[in-house]
């Protein structure tokens, strides 16, 4: 059994980073059970929040690498879940619509995550887990909004999917 060094547990860094991990992991395994992977999910989440994207700005959006995007709305496509069409006036140009499979599909993906969430947050209240929301967001839009804090190194992270 491994325990924790206690030096560790005085990191809020380290048990973001750990729980984060844990959460992913459980809502990766959910997916899987469809086939689909957290990126999928978070395609199909930018294409209804947002609305139809060329693919390359989908790309720039959710921060995945331009060659990784295309793999992605491939298998959406393949899936039946997204329709793609090229620009009659660019050619290079592939617009990414979801489909009504999609939406569907998403709103189950939406209650897995709200189901890997409920477990996750169990040990609090419902006070709790609304703070707790709170105050990530604030930190997420901290180091989303602010380069310099995104990297202490001062360089963008870089997102590759399935990591």
């Amino acid at each position: 059994m491994s325990e924790t060094p206690p030096s560790l547990l005085g990191l809020t860094t380290y048990l973001l980073s750990k729980t984060g991990k844990a959460a992913r992991s459980r809502l990766a395994a959910r997916l899987a059970e469809r086939d689909l992977r957290l990126w999928h999910m978070g395609v199909l989440s930018a294409l209804i929040d947002f609305g139809p994207h060329v693919q390359r700005e989908l790309a720039s959006r959710l921060g995945i690498d331009r060659s990784d995007i295309v793999k992605i709305v491939d298998d959406l496509a393949l899936a039946g879940l997204v329709d793609r069409a090229r620009d009659t006036a660019d050619r290079r140009r592939v617009t990414v619509t979801p489909t009504p499979a999609g939406r569907a599909v998403l709103a189950e993906l939406q209650d897995d995550a709200r189901s890997v969430q409920t477990a996750m947050l169990a040990p609090l209240n419902a006070r709790e887990q609304a703070q707790l929301a709170a105050l990530l967001k604030r930190v997420h839009a901290h180091v989303h909004d602010s380069p310099a804090a995104s990297n202490v190194h001062g360089s963008p992270a870089v997102s590759r999917p399935g990591r």
